[in-house]
């Protein structure tokens, strides 16, 4: 489709700029911050940014494309939105708006357990192309509803969380009132008084909700019912056990995602899964972990072509797509990037990202000279 660019955002700290100004404190900071001194949230961009490319301007060059084979599927460029949470709490219906553009440009949309959209309603808008990531469930039989209800809604992808055993510990969403139970606080009232369009806009498409999980709450559930329905109905740690059970429900294409180490890919491909997204959680469950393209580096050396091997954590921009799969990453995903931009622009604001994203991209590769994305490993600076 034909890019669509805001000359006065012209990059994604733009976006994040305009986002601080359009939405209240706590929804910002819930969106931004990482766990405890936010030293892995740091890190991870931080270290894919030393990553250096090298480009050659003498070579023969046809031109360069982004499109991307995964899993059976021609995308048009190697990257995708990473599940994000509370969606709805950062920008009303911004689960509904990113999965629009995402479908729009043919780029993966993951909509997570606790995100703010239904898994009916992201099927019918991406026609049957949205991934899911399922926060894992303490009852089989819901386990075993949500994953029906993937299979009738002709999910490809499902993706399982392995790196949420516990919440991180988060001191902003604590002071703001955003950890579990959930509470507003006068000082919360006030920011949303003074963020008038974010309030409109929350009046119009109403108080997000787990849309997912409404069909099996309780009616009625105040504030701190729902944080202890929450904690009691999802088991967050993952085991052999748990996962076989899956493996041997789901008819798609498996991923697990959190992967941060050897010892898990091992068991992955053991188990007979399709992928692993090598991931931190963005910096926001373990403070003292690797950053992710340094567990990535190590990861592909080891299990390179044995299983799928993607990453998320710490990507930015069109550049650190390139540094990300120069440094083994077969496909990336994005999860900041996308929301800074909804907040920031609304409903023009999913299309005007992933323009940012593949003009930026497009520009790197006609640099280097690279015709495919495969070919980033050959740039990378060693």
């Amino acid at each position: 489709m034909q890019l669509t660019f805001n000359s006065n955002y012209p990059s994604i700290e733009d976006l994040r700029n305009k986002a601080i100004k359009r939405i209240p404190k706590f929804a910002f900071e819930y969106l931004d911050g990482g766990c405890n001194e936010d030293v892995n949230l740091i890190k991870n961009t931080v270290e894919l940014r030393q990553k250096e490319l090298r480009p050659y301007y003498l070579k023969e060059h046809a031109g360069s494309t982004m499109q991307t084979e995964l899993f059976g599927k021609l995308y048009d460029a190697p990257f995708g939105i990473a599940p994000v949470g509370l969606q709805g709490l950062i920008w009303p219906n911004a689960a509904e708006l990113l999965a629009e553009a995402a479908h729009a440009h043919n780029i993966p949309f993951i909509l997570s357990t606790v995100s703010t959209a239904s898994i009916e309603t992201i099927a019918e808008i991406t026609q049957g192309n949205a991934w899911f990531q399922l926060y894992h469930p303490a009852e089989n039989s819901l386990r075993d509803d949500i994953i029906q209800r993937l299979q009738d809604a002709h999910y490809p992808v499902l993706v399982l969380l392995s790196d949420v055993p516990t919440f991180g510990f988060r001191p902003r969403d604590m002071r703001n009132g955003l950890a579990m139970p959930p509470k507003m606080t006068f000082n919360n009232i006030l920011q949303i008084m003074g963020r008038p369009t974010w309030a409109l806009q929350t009046l119009r498409y109403g108080q997000p909700s787990f849309k997912t999980m409404k069909k099996y709450m309780p009616k009625g559930l105040n504030m701190q019912q729902l944080g202890q329905y929450m904690n009691a109905t999802f088991s967050g740690r993952l085991n052999r056990e748990k996962v076989s059970a899956i493996r041997d429900k789901w008819k798609g294409k498996l991923v697990l995602k959190g992967v941060a180490s050897e010892e898990d890919t091992a068991m992955a491909i053991e188990l007979g899964l399709d992928g692993i997204i090598v991931s931190n959680h963005g910096g926001r469950q373990l403070d003292a972990a690797q950053s992710s393209v340094a567990s990535l580096q190590t990861i592909v050396k080891n299990y390179e072509g044995k299983i799928k091997i993607m990453m998320d954590s710490g990507i930015r921009s069109g550049p650190d797509v390139a540094r990300a799969m120069a440094s083994g990453a077969e496909f990336t995903f994005m999860g900041r990037s996308f929301m800074y931009a909804v907040a920031a622009l609304g409903s023009e604001g999913g299309d005007h990202v992933i323009s940012i994203l593949k003009i930026q991209l497009q520009q790197v590769m006609e640099q280097l000279c690279c015709k495919t994305p495969d070919d980033f490993s050959n740039h990378l600076v060693k």
